[in-house]
Formats: structure tokens, C-alpha cells, sequence
């Protein structure tokens, strides 16, 4: 789960490589921090280049929320995309505040 990455009880390439999960850092528009989409049964995580790398650390973390939240499994078309991204952020912020020191 999301939580044991980052309570760090999971080193971050054993999660993506148990979620299925590749990295790509490329240039996007600068209001894209990242999305993230699924081809054939790999994850595939797109990350602007052009930004920090602690906003790299909590797109990473944005994204991997909504394949956690199974939102790649749903068809997004029945979803409002603003409520799904909300969803991701809502989850993230919840796991951040549970995290173990």
C-alpha cells in the first residue's frame, strides 16, 4: 500500500516494480505536473521535467494515489475529472497525516 512507501516500511522501486510502474520524466506544459495512464499492464507515470523535485516527490505521490484508488480501472467518462483529482489529493494529504516518524 501507498502508506508503507511512504512510512518507508517499502523502498520506492520495489513499489512501483510490485504495482507495475515506470517513471517517465518529460517535458509537459508547464501546468502539467504529471498523469498518469495504463498500457496494456504497465503503469505508466509521466512527470514534468521542469519542475522541483519535491513537487516531482508529491506528483509521484499524486499519481500512484490514483492507481491505488483503482481510478485507471474505472472509466473515467462516468467521472468528473475535477472529483478524481480532488480524490487523489484528499488521499494523499490523509496518508501524509498518518504518517509514522
Amino acid at each position: 500500500m501507498l502508506i508503507d512507501l511512504i512510512n518507508g516500511n517499502i523502498e520506492e522501486q520495489d513499489y512501483l516494480s510490485q504495482n507495475n510502474v515506470k517513471i517517465v520524466i518529460k517535458k509537459l506544459p508547464k501546468k502539467i505536473y504529471g498523469f498518469i495512464h495504463r498500457y496494456k499492464d504497465l503503469n505508466i507515470i509521466t512527470i514534468n521535467w521542469n519542475i522541483s523535485k519535491e513537487k516531482k516527490k508529491m506528483t509521484l505521490l499524486h499519481e500512484l494515489a490514483h492507481l491505488e484508488l483503482l481510478h485507471l480501472d474505472n472509466n473515467l467518462l462516468e467521472f468528473k475529472i475535477e472529483n478524481i483529482e480532488d480524490e487523489a489529493d484528499a488521499y494523499i494529504k490523509f496518508l501524509l497525516e498518518s504518517k509514522i516518524d
